[in-house]
């Protein structure tokens, strides 16, 4: 039954602008007040959001959820947002579990979390010469799962 996500947006062609631009998703359907994004990503226009949940009040930078991508190369994602102008959340960081992530806001003030590819991360540390085992202790994951990625 689950389609995807909906977020009000403020301005929709800045929000479809951006998320083609810095995301690379592309309009699947486009109903004015209402955008359907490849991925199940749903834009609705602000006003027509409140309409719809009784003129309740929204707050759009409440920092409470984000929109979660991964990609294989998170250098290549973080040199391109380095060239847009994003309001970050964070840089680029690595999670103790090794992970490298970023997070900013789109301009709506939604958070948007791009990391690197988990299975990425398996082989990264599996080709600087860790063992399987090893990546799986440093991951916090079982061998399975490891060996699992490295398949892929």
């Amino acid at each position: 039954m689950y389609k995807g996500i909906l977020i009000a947006v403020k301005n929709m062609e800045e929000s479809k602008k951006f998320y083609h631009d810095i995301l690379d998703m592309d309009v699947a359907g486009d109903f004015g007040a209402n955008v359907q994004l490849d991925g199940g990503v749903f834009l609705q226009t602000l006003d027509t959001w409140g309409s719809f949940i009784n003129n309740k009040e929204v707050c759009l930078k409440n920092n409470a959820s984000e929109l979660y991508f991964e990609v294989s190369d998170i250098d290549v994602f973080y040199k391109k947002l380095q060239v847009a102008n994003i309001e970050y959340v964070h840089e680029l960081l690595e999670h103790n579990w090794g992970q490298r992530v970023v997070r900013f806001y789109d301009p709506n003030h939604h958070i948007i979390e791009v990391a690197e590819d988990i299975s990425m991360v398996v082989k990264r540390f599996f080709h600087n010469g860790m063992t399987v085992e090893q990546v799986a202790t440093r991951m916090d994951v079982p061998v399975d799962y490891v060996k699992e990625c490295l398949e892929h």
